[in-house]
């Protein structure tokens, strides 16, 4: 038995390890690295649609439901920057073929569970891949294309975006006509053919000094994002007040968590978040800017996005659902010109412009629309603008804060992504325990989008002043 579980094992190790044998192009080894990213990509958005299916097949309540996102969220905050340290380490392609091969895995048992509690379990291991992929991503590409990544790093927004476009559409075809374990499913041929490419395509790469992984300081992380998370959804609840323990008790252990990891950080000798990133000039307000994109342009503005079409405007899931499509296209379109335009526009212009442009598409999503035009419409009209926002500010904030240390991508890359899932979860916990508790929670969520208005006008612009500036190549 033991030799039947080594070969298999032995094999995969080879094949990571294993550099392909003739010399690729640039363009082949992007394409191999933004499959994978556009299927990371699309899982995010594709398992919304699924919500529903999923409560009735499996006879699970709402509430559990939806762990299968949250999950997720909190499988990636773990694994992105354990993801970043790893693949500076042990070699990019390594890290970069594990996470296909352990996101591919993982897919297929999601699809073939049969309780919502092993569904919930199998999304963790998921988000475990799906975190490995964009920190050896980045560090692939950045590895290969020398003076040139930051137009290919800039380009990874507009994959993401892409998958933001199909993923509402897709998942509402794959649940109306299959089931939807397919949204499960249609990552395992994608994910072998993504093993294959890997070996064939991606070259290895260098292995960086070996230190161990900060696991004390990332649990202490996941505690209190676990604990304050829990503790503002309990709250939630119209019958909990703020004495009661059952709020009480999460919340002040998710504040311990807080002050210890803090500690942690400033007294351990290499902690996951090193000190010499936290005192690098940028690395604090880029980091900020990130964790507040995350809660509110992504998290409130876009996640909830169906949810407010649906309440205030009574639409079908399918009509609110493609909202997000109008926004990643525009998204998409937008962040392909911002990343050719990158090096001659520096970071500060496009992100103040940006969040002015996103401020610009949230009001407009606030306000009914005008007499003669459908709720449908102006929706997505507002839509569409903030995506453009956010494709005019994405290879700006993804290039400003790898600026910091330019040797140790992988590594930003995960920490970056690890702040905007903070500030997602929080943004979310707290926006639907106010919904919970609202009177009429349509005319609350418009009310929730002009504090994200103010928020963007008000701390995002003013903080975009004080990032870093870089024109020309890198």
């Amino acid at each position: 038995m033991s030799d039947t579980v080594a070969k298999p094992t032995e094999a995969l190790a080879s094949a990571a390890e294993a550099g392909p044998a003739r010399a690729v192009s640039g363009r082949v080894l992007f394409g191999v690295v933004a499959i994978a990213l556009f299927m990371s990509s699309v899982d995010t958005t594709i398992v919304a649609t699924a919500l529903p299916a999923m409560h009735r097949s499996l006879h699970a309540s709402i509430n559990w439901v939806g762990w299968s996102i949250t999950i997720y969220s909190l499988g990636m905050i773990v694994a992105l920057p354990i993801a970043g340290r790893v693949s500076d380490q042990l070699g990019r392609r390594k890290v970069f073929f594990g996470g296909v091969a352990l996101f591919t895995a993982a897919s297929l048992a999601c699809g073939l569970a049969n309780s919502i509690y092993l569904l919930i379990v199998f999304r963790a291991i998921q988000a475990f891949g799906g975190g490995a992929l964009q920190p050896s991503a980045a560090g692939i590409v950045a590895e290969h294309f020398g003076k040139d990544r930051d137009r290919a790093l800039g380009f990874f927004g507009s994959v993401a975006s892409g998958g933001q476009v199909v993923g509402p559409v897709f998942g509402g075809l794959l649940v109306g006509y299959l089931s939807w374990r397919w949204v499960f499913f249609v990552n395992v041929p994608l994910g072998i053919l993504l093993l294959w490419g890997i070996v064939q395509f991606v070259p290895t790469s260098e292995q960086g000094k070996r230190s161990r992984t900060d696991v004390r300081g990332l649990m202490l992380m996941t505690g209190f994002i676990l604990a304050l998370s829990f503790g503002i959804t309990i709250i939630g609840n119209a019958k909990t007040t703020f004495a009661d323990p059952v709020f009480l008790v999460p919340t002040i252990a998710g504040i311990a968590f807080l002050c210890a990891f803090a500690r942690h950080t400033v007294t351990d000798a290499d902690p996951f978040i090193p000190m010499r990133l936290l005192r690098a000039r940028g690395f604090a307000i880029m980091n900020v800017i990130n964790a507040l994109w995350g809660g509110l342009g992504f998290g409130i503005a876009a996640t909830l996005a169906p949810l407010y079409a649906e309440q205030r405007y009574h639409l079908v899931a399918l009509d609110a659902g493609t909202l997000l499509t109008a926004r990643g296209f525009a998204a998409m379109t937008m962040g392909a010109l911002a990343t050719m335009a990158l090096r001659r526009s520096g970071y500060r212009l496009p992100l103040i412009t940006g969040f002015s442009i996103v401020a610009l598409g949230t009001a407009l999503m606030a306000i009914a629309p005008p007499s003669g035009i459908s709720p449908y419409t102006w929706l997505a009209f507002g839509a569409g603008i903030s995506g453009a926002g956010v494709g005019v500010m994405g290879p700006a904030s993804r290039n400003a804060v790898l600026q910091v240390a330019p040797d140790d991508v992988a590594a930003i890359t995960g920490l970056r992504q690890m702040f905007s899932y903070v500030g997602i979860i929080f943004s979310v916990s707290i926006a639907t325990a106010i919904l919970n508790r609202s009177g009429n929670p349509a005319v609350t969520q418009a009310h929730l989008l002009w504090v994200v208005v103010g928020a963007l006008l008000f701390v995002m612009v003013p903080l975009s002043f004080r990032v870093p500036e870089h024109k020309g190549s890198w």
